[in-house]
């Protein structure tokens, strides 16, 4: 169906022909290209992988793990894990580089390798065109039959992960479990089934409810954690006594939540709660990236701090929050990066952190909603196709609202008084982007499709 090569990493739909889907072919030369590129820049000897739980990761990750231990590099393989689990796992045992074996939230018949540098961290953009080309020229060359790499495997990485989340001054593990919270989760079927209650039971949080929790990797729902995909949910949490839903995608690096009335807290809000109880303690500066909820902003200004917006991309948030000195930040789906943890978008100390903010908080969690701005977001797509020409579109886009505020940092965004309208292509899937925000779901989405209305006519004209 689709092979997606970017500087981020591959992407695609497992069997079908090489070159055009996600084939062992393809796999061995992407991993072949990435392992030789850490080999020779930085004398690479040890790779961590890990993957989500499903049905083509066992597949995957086996031809992985040979590859590197084919060009002489020792592989530790966590096994099923979470994305922040491989991230923190490469730095705590100074490995030099990892990869992530995960399609994220796309659906089942995809997966993907995730690359990652010698700190855990998403690799840069320069490298990951090195790596492009080499796979492209097949540039490596294998180990000699003494030099081959040794494989071990490590499967309760997640418990140091959590062990090292318990220890962060701002998660207060008494206090949450003197709340008696009462919480459900839904895991889609992947690795947060084994995280999450292991993260609450270690919270001291006793009574959970467990939904989609077994990771067979076939997905009971759409793997992203939006509203629409959230209705069992959602029906759970409003005919029970319960203080909080919680929602992972299958790599646990999305964070959705769900409150005690069976409302969506809202994705976008996650980051917005989290920041909000961070900056209370710690002054500092906040990051998202272009595509994410004003209301970070308006939280952080209220703290008498600085926001800054990103390029979407977890790498270039990552970059700016660097270049700011943010102790939070993140991506308004759900992804919560905290540096005194990690540098990498993690659902588990976003689960620590938001606990300990409502346990302060001391109402229930639609209230705490209710606290912040408000602010509604649609969020649409439109496929591309052969005969539309997306950079002449966005384009006539920035020519026709030239008189407003207007960024091309990361595609067109657009800013009005009281609502924004941001179009990118995506770096992951073969569409347009055209995320709304503005003060009501009417308006949002009106918005949202008064746009999609000119590109429809743009792409006839064009």
């Amino acid at each position: 169906m689709a092979l997606i090569k970017s500087i981020s990493g591959i992407r695609g739909t497992i069997g079908g022909k090489p070159s055009e889907n996600l084939t062992p072919i393809d796999i061995v030369l992407f991993t072949s290209a990435f392992g030789t590129l850490l080999k020779r820049e930085n004398k690479a000897k040890t790779i961590i992988i890990g993957r989500d739980a499903r049905p083509s990761g066992d597949m995957v990750s086996s031809i992985v793990a040979s590859t590197l231990t084919g060009l002489g590099l020792n592989v530790i393989d966590l096994g099923i894990s979470t994305t922040p689990t491989v991230e923190m796992a490469v730095a705590n045992e100074k490995a030099d580089g990892g990869i992530i074996i995960t399609a994220s939230h796309n659906p089942v018949q995809w997966n993907a390798l995730k690359l990652l540098n010698g700190k855990g961290e998403f690799i840069s953009g320069q490298l990951g065109e090195k790596v492009l080309q080499m796979a492209e020229k097949a540039d490596f060359d294998y180990a000699d039959v003494m030099e081959l790499g040794s494989f071990t495997y490590l499967p309760d990485y997640i418990d140091k992960h959590i062990a090292q989340i318990l220890d962060l001054p701002l998660v207060d593990k008494e206090l949450i479990a003197s709340k008696n919270f009462k919480i459900v989760v839904d895991a889609v079927n992947s690795s947060g089934g084994i995280a999450i209650p292991r993260l609450l039971n270690a919270l001291g949080v006793n009574k959970i409810k467990e939904i989609n929790c077994k990771p067979t990797g076939f997905f009971a729902h759409n793997p992203e954690p939006l509203p629409e995909n959230l209705k069992e949910i959602s029906e759970t949490m409003k005919n029970g006594d319960f203080d909080l839903g919680i929602v992972v995608d299958p790599d646990v690096d999305r964070l959705a939540l769900i409150s005690e009335d069976g409302s969506p807290f809202g994705e976008e809000y996650t980051l917005v709660a989290v920041s909000d109880y961070i900056l209370g303690y710690s002054k500092g500066n906040t990051v998202s990236n272009m595509s994410s909820t004003r209301a970070l902003r308006d939280v952080t200004e209220k703290h008498g701090q600085s926001y800054a917006a990103s390029a979407v991309g977890e790498v270039n948030v990552v970059e700016m929050m660097k270049e700011t000195n943010a102790i939070i930040g993140g991506e308004g789906n759900g992804g919560i990066i905290y540096p005194e943890l990690h540098y990498g978008r993690d659902a588990l100390v976003g689960i620590a952190l938001f606990l300990t903010h409502l346990a302060k908080f001391d109402k229930p969690a639609s209230a705490l909603r209710a606290s912040y701005p408000n602010y509604v977001m649609s969020k649409n797509k439109i496929e591309l196709t052969a005969d539309l020409n997306v950079d002449e579109i966005l384009k006539a886009i920035k020519n026709k609202y030239s008189d407003h505020k207007v960024s091309t940092i990361d595609g067109i965004k657009i800013d009005f008084e009281n609502e924004w309208i941001h179009l990118r292509k995506s770096n992951t899937e073969p569409i347009i982007r055209i995320y709304a925000e503005s003060s009501t779901v009417e308006k949002a989405e009106e918005l949202a499709e008064s746009i999609m209305k000119e590109i429809r006519e743009l792409s006839k004209s064009l």
